[in-house]
Protein backbone atom coordinates (compact mmCIF):
# COMPACT_ATOMS: atom_id res chain seq x y z
CA UNK A 1 0.00 0.00 0.00
CA UNK A 2 1.48 3.58 -0.92
CA UNK A 3 0.50 6.24 0.96
CA UNK A 4 2.89 8.72 -0.39
CA UNK A 5 1.93 11.08 -2.89
CA UNK A 6 3.20 10.35 -6.38
CA UNK A 7 6.29 12.61 -7.71
CA UNK A 8 5.13 12.43 -11.21
CA UNK A 9 0.99 12.09 -12.28
CA UNK A 10 -1.93 14.44 -11.97
CA UNK A 11 -1.07 17.62 -9.67
CA UNK A 12 -2.57 18.82 -6.78
CA UNK A 13 -5.61 16.66 -5.10
CA UNK A 14 -6.80 14.98 -8.26
CA UNK A 15 -4.38 12.07 -6.64
CA UNK A 16 -7.27 11.47 -3.81
CA UNK A 17 -9.97 11.83 -5.91
CA UNK A 18 -12.32 9.50 -5.62
CA UNK A 19 -12.21 7.26 -9.62
CA UNK A 20 -14.67 7.87 -11.98
CA UNK A 21 -18.13 5.75 -11.22
CA UNK A 22 -17.86 4.87 -15.27
CA UNK A 23 -14.38 3.44 -15.52
CA UNK A 24 -13.59 -0.36 -15.35
CA UNK A 25 -13.93 -1.91 -11.59
CA UNK A 26 -11.06 -2.58 -9.85
CA UNK A 27 -12.39 -5.41 -7.51
CA UNK A 28 -11.15 -8.80 -8.10
CA UNK A 29 -12.61 -10.69 -10.53
CA UNK A 30 -16.04 -12.90 -9.31
CA UNK A 31 -14.77 -16.38 -8.21
CA UNK A 32 -16.77 -19.57 -9.04
CA UNK A 33 -17.72 -21.14 -5.94
CA UNK A 34 -17.45 -24.54 -5.12
CA UNK A 35 -20.77 -26.23 -5.36
CA UNK A 36 -21.98 -27.95 -1.78
CA UNK A 37 -23.16 -32.00 -1.94
CA UNK A 38 -26.54 -32.50 -0.59
CA UNK A 39 -26.29 -33.45 3.10
CA UNK A 40 -27.37 -37.23 3.58
CA UNK A 41 -30.95 -37.74 4.35
CA UNK A 42 -30.76 -38.86 7.92
CA UNK A 43 -33.06 -41.94 8.21
CA UNK A 44 -33.07 -41.68 12.17
CA UNK A 45 -31.65 -43.67 15.25
CA UNK A 46 -31.76 -47.12 14.93
CA UNK A 47 -34.43 -49.39 16.68
CA UNK A 48 -33.82 -50.65 20.12
CA UNK A 49 -35.34 -54.22 21.06
CA UNK A 50 -37.97 -54.05 23.85
CA UNK A 51 -36.60 -54.64 27.29
CA UNK A 52 -36.81 -58.06 28.89
CA UNK A 53 -40.26 -58.97 30.90
CA UNK A 54 -37.85 -59.92 33.71
CA UNK A 55 -35.66 -57.14 34.08
CA UNK A 56 -36.48 -55.51 37.20
CA UNK A 57 -35.82 -56.75 40.49
CA UNK A 58 -38.30 -58.88 42.33
CA UNK A 59 -40.13 -56.13 45.06
CA UNK A 60 -41.52 -57.26 48.43
CA UNK A 61 -45.28 -56.02 48.47
CA UNK A 62 -45.23 -55.21 52.21
CA UNK A 63 -42.34 -54.78 54.19
CA UNK A 64 -42.06 -55.67 57.75
CA UNK A 65 -42.84 -53.40 60.29
CA UNK A 66 -39.89 -50.92 62.01
CA UNK A 67 -38.66 -52.36 65.32
CA UNK A 68 -39.28 -50.63 68.34
CA UNK A 69 -36.31 -48.60 69.94
CA UNK A 70 -35.23 -49.28 72.94
CA UNK A 71 -36.18 -47.07 75.87
CA UNK A 72 -33.97 -44.80 77.01
CA UNK A 73 -32.79 -44.46 80.87
CA UNK A 74 -33.05 -40.27 81.08
CA UNK A 75 -31.38 -40.11 85.02
CA UNK A 76 -28.38 -42.01 83.57
CA UNK A 77 -28.31 -40.15 80.57
CA UNK A 78 -28.17 -36.46 82.65
CA UNK A 79 -26.03 -38.07 85.06
CA UNK A 80 -23.18 -38.90 82.21
CA UNK A 81 -23.78 -35.44 80.69
CA UNK A 82 -22.54 -33.69 83.85
CA UNK A 83 -19.66 -35.91 84.89
CA UNK A 84 -18.36 -35.08 81.60
CA UNK A 85 -19.40 -31.64 82.01
CA UNK A 86 -17.06 -31.24 85.48
CA UNK A 87 -13.67 -33.32 83.44
CA UNK A 88 -14.02 -30.53 80.59
CA UNK A 89 -13.82 -27.87 82.95
CA UNK A 90 -10.98 -29.90 84.97
CA UNK A 91 -9.07 -29.98 81.90
CA UNK A 92 -9.20 -27.00 80.82
CA UNK A 93 -8.61 -24.78 84.64
CA UNK A 94 -5.47 -27.27 84.58
CA UNK A 95 -4.34 -26.55 81.20
CA UNK A 96 -5.15 -22.47 82.16
CA UNK A 97 -2.88 -22.72 84.95
CA UNK A 98 -0.01 -24.58 83.32
CA UNK A 99 -0.43 -22.01 80.50
CA UNK A 100 -0.11 -18.99 82.48
CA UNK A 101 2.57 -20.09 85.10
CA UNK A 102 4.72 -20.76 81.70
CA UNK A 103 3.43 -17.23 80.63
CA UNK A 104 5.17 -15.84 84.17
CA UNK A 105 7.78 -17.61 83.59
CA UNK A 106 8.74 -16.45 80.25
CA UNK A 107 7.84 -12.90 80.87
CA UNK A 108 9.85 -13.00 84.58
CA UNK A 109 12.95 -14.13 82.18
CA UNK A 110 12.53 -11.60 79.46
CA UNK A 111 12.19 -8.84 82.18
CA UNK A 112 15.12 -9.78 84.72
Amino acid sequence: MNVSSPTSGPPGDAYWQRPDPDAASLSRPPQDQPATPEPPAYPGPPRTDPPSVHWRPPTIATPPEPRHMPGQNMDAIEEAEGSARTVTFGVGLVAGAVALILICLLCGRALF
